[in-house]
C-alpha cells in the first residue's frame, strides 16, 4: 500500500526528534550492569509484594497491598512468574513456588475462564517450569519433583476441550472448569483468542505423548469400536471436560491418517483445527477480520490489523513453526505476513483496514502492535523493525508510556484508550532488535523505559496500572504478566549486553518465547524437526510407507485441495486452501534464511 500522507512530513520529524536526542547520550558499560541489578530489584520489588500481600489470590493490588482473584482464583501471578525465577536463578524461590502449586493447586472448581488468558498464563506457566525443574540440563532441576507441573497443567488442558467444540473448530472464548461450556456463551470470539493456544498445547502433546488419540486421526470407520472406547475412558478421567463423538469426528482426517505422525494428542490438533478454521475464512486478499462467529463462520468485526484482537494469531504462525518445524503454518504466516505488509504497512507504521476492501477503518497505532518488529526479528525483516520501532517508541517517548491508542492522524492519544497496564510488547521488541544488531540506541531505549516505570508506575507493593499516559495518574493494579514479560524481557536486554550468563543466552537448548514471555525450549522432544509428518491427508515419504494416494483420493484433490513440494523427499502436503496459498512469496526464502540464522546464531 501506498504511503498516506495522514501527517506532514515536518510533523513526523517533531514527533521523532527526541529519539535521535537520546541515542546521542549512549548507556556505558557500567551503567548497563546497574540497570541490569535495577531490574531484578523491580522484579523482586512486585513479586516480594504480591506474595506478602496478595497470595494465593491472583493478581497484587499495588497501591493498596492488597490482593484480588481476576482470573480463576489459582495463585495466577505465581505461575506466571515461576520461569522468571528460574531466569535469574533463584533455585530456593524457584523450587519453593513449584513444591507449593504441586501440593495446593486444583482446577475442579466452578470458575468460568477465558480460554485465551488461562492458556498462555497459567497452562503455558505451567509447562515452561516443568521443563526446567524436571531437567538437570538447565541446572534447575528439582531433585524431589515428579511432574505435578505437567499433571496439573493436562487435568487444565482437558478441562478447556469442551471449548473446542463448535462446527468450525474454532473455540469459544470462555469455560467453566467444571461444568464446561455455558448454554448462553457468547459465540463471538476473537481471532487471537482462537489462533494463539498452537505452543501450549502442542508442547503439551509432546510431553504427555498419549499414542492412543491417534485413533482420532484416523477414518473414524476404521476403528468406530476404539474410538468409542478412548472417548469414554476421556471422558472419565476428565470431570467436567466432556467431549463428543463429534468433536472427535471433526479431528480426524477426512481420508486414512498418516502412520508416521508423531504421536500427537487431542490438545495439538484442536488447536490447529482452529488456526485452519480461521484461515480458511480468510478474505481474498488473504487478510482475517477481529471477531468471527465460532458456530457460523461469519465474520462479525472485519477489521484487519496486526494490533488488537489479532496480533498473536500471526506471532504463532511464525513461532509454531520455529517450534515444531511445522511447515503448514509457515506456508499460511508467509501470506498472512505478505498480505499484512502490503495492505497494513504505511511506513513505519501500521493501520487497520477492511479485510475485504482494504479501506482504512483506523489510522491508529495500539500498543499491541509493539509486539511486530519482535516478530520481524525472527522472520528475518530487519529494515522495517527498525523503523517501525523507532516511530513505537518516539510514542513511549512523547508520554513516558505507550497508550492503548495513539492516532496517527491527530498526533494524540485516541479518547478513551489514554492507559498503559504495564504491557511489555514494546520491551519485547527492543530485546530482539538489540539481539539482531547489537546497537546501543536499544539500550537507551531500555534506560528510557525503566526510567519511567521508576518514576512513574512504582508504587509501595508493586507497579501501578498507568489510567491515563498524558497525566501519569495511577491505577490500583498489577497484571500478571508484568511479572512474567515486561521485567523478565528488559533483564535480559541488559544481562545481553553486560555478557549473558542465563537459560535462555547460555542454556542447553534454543528457546522460543510464548505471547506471555514464558520459556518453551526446542528440544528433541518437542521440536522433532525430521521426524513428524505435519498434515492432514499427507503420507511419508519412507520405506516402510510408499503408498500412493488411490484414485479417488487424487480426483479429489483436483477439487478440494492444492499439492505442494515441500521439502522434497519428505512429505506431501494436502489442505484446503486456494490456489493463492501456494504462490511464491516474496518473504519465503527471507523465512527461510532467518529460520537458519534463528537457530544457529540467536
Amino acid at each position: 500500500m501506498k504511503d498516506l500522507n495522514l501527517v506532514p512530513t515536518f510533523l513526523w520529524c517533531l514527533l521523532l526528534f527526541p529519539l535521535h536526542k537520546a541515542v546521542a547520550n549512549g548507556v556505558t558499560p557500567e551503567e548497563t550492569k546497574q540497570l541490569r541489578d535495577e531490574v531484578r530489584e523491580m522484579f523482586y520489588h512486585a513479586f516480594d509484594g504480591y506474595m506478602e500481600h496478595a497470595f494465593p489470590l491472583d493478581e497484587l493490588r499495588p497501591l493498596t497491598c492488597e490482593g484480588e482473584d481476576t482470573l480463576g482464583g489459582y495463585a495466577l501471578t505465581l505461575i506466571d512468574s515461576l520461569d522468571t525465577l528460574a531466569l535469574l536463578g533463584d533455585r530456593e524461590r524457584f523450587t519453593a513456588s513449584v513444591e507449593w502449586i504441586g501440593k495446593n493447586l486444583q482446577f475442579d472448581i466452578n470458575k468460568t475462564v477465558s480460554i485465551f488468558e488461562t492458556t498462555i498464563r497459567v497452562l503455558g506457566g505451567l509447562l515452561s517450569a516443568h521443563l526446567i525443574a524436571s531437567d538437570y540440563a538447565t541446572g534447575m532441576r528439582i531433585p524431589s519433583y515428579d511432574n505435578e507441573l505437567l499433571d496439573l497443567a493436562e487435568d487444565l488442558a482437558r478441562r478447556l476441550l469442551p471449548a473446542f467444540d463448535t462446527p468450525t473448530g474454532i473455540p469459544f472464548g470462555s469455560v467453566n472448569l467444571k461444568y464446561g461450556v455455558d448454554e448462553h456463551e457468547s459465540k463471538i470470539t476473537s481471532t487471537a483468542g482462537g489462533g494463539t493456544l498452537t505452543l501450549e498445547f502442542g508442547v503439551l502433546s509432546r510431553l504427555t505423548n498419549d499414542p492412543t488419540a491417534l485413533l482420532l486421526l484416523m477414518e473414524p470407520l476404521v476403528y468406530p469400536d476404539l474410538q468409542s472406547q478412548f472417548i469414554e475412558n476421556f471422558n472419565a478421567n476428565s470431570p467436567g471436560s466432556k467431549i463428543s463423538f463429534s468433536l472427535a469426528v471433526r479431528i480426524d482426517v477426512r481420508r486414512s491418517g498418516c502412520l508416521c505422525f508423531t504421536p500427537c494428542t487431542i490438545f495439538e490438533q484442536v488447536t490447529k483445527n482452529a488456526v485452519r478454521g480461521l484461515w480458511a475464512r480468510r478474505s481474498k486478499l488473504n487478510l482475517v477480520g477481529a471477531h468471527i462467529n465460532v458456530f457460523t463462520g461469519e465474520w462479525t468485526q472485519k477489521d484487519a490489523g496486526i494490533g488488537t484482537s489479532i496480533d498473536s494469531f500471526y506471532e504463532y504462525l511464525l513461532k509454531a513453526y520455529l517450534l515444531f518445524g511445522d511447515e503448514e503454518y509457515l506456508f499460511i504466516f508467509q501470506e498472512a505476513y505478505s498480505a499484512a505488509m502490503h495492505y497494513l504497512y504505511n511506513d513505519p507504521w501500521y493501520v487497520e483496514v477492511n479485510m475485504d476492501s482494504a479501506a482504512i477503518v483506523w489510522p491508529l497505532f495500539n500498543s499491541l502492535q509493539a509486539f511486530w518488529p519482535g516478530l520481524q526479528v525472527l522472520a528475518g525483516d530487519i529494515e522495517p523493525a527498525i523503523r517501525t520501532h523507532t516511530a513505537f517508541f518516539s510514542v513511549w517517548k512523547r508520554y513516558g508510556f505507550t497508550p492503548e491508542g495513539f492516532n496517527l492522524a491527530t498526533l494524540s492519544v485516541q479518547h478513551g484508550q489514554k492507559s498503559y497496564p504495564l504491557r511489555p510488547e514494546l520491551i519485547e521488541s527492543t530485546y530482539w532488535l538489540y539481539k539482531a544488531t547489537r546497537n546501543p540506541r536499544y539500550l537507551d531505549a531500555g534506560r528510557d523505559i525503566v526510567a519511567s516505570l521508576q518514576y512513574g508506575a512504582r508504587c509501595p507493593c508493586g507497579y501501578c496500572h498507568i489510567s491515563d499516559v498524558e497525566f501519569h495518574k495511577r491505577e490500583d493494579h498489577m497484571e500478571s504478566f508484568f511479572l512474567a514479560e515486561t521485567v523478565k524481557y528488559l533483564w535480559l536486554l541488559f544481562d545481553l549486553a553486560v555478557g549473558p550468563d542465563n537459560l535462555v543466552e547460555n542454556g542447553p537448548y534454543k528457546y522460543i518465547f510464548s505471547t506471555e514471555g514464558h520459556l518453551l525450549p526446542a528440544t528433541p522432544q518437542i521440536s522433532l524437526l525430521q521426524e513428524h509428518c505435519s498434515y492432514f491427508g499427507a503420507y511419508c515419504n519412507r520405506d516402510s510407507l510408499k503408498e500412493e494416494p488411490n484414485a479417488s483420493d487424487k480426483s479429489a484433490d483436483s477439487q478440494e485441495t492444492n499439492g505442494s513440494r515441500v521439502s522434497e523427499g519428505w512429505v506431501r502436503t494436502r489442505f484446503p486452501l486456494d490456489s493463492s496459498s501456494f504462490k511464491a512469496s516474496p518473504v519465503s526464502g527471507l523465512i527461510k534464511v532467518s529460520v537458519k540464522y534463528f537457530l544457529n546464531k540467536i
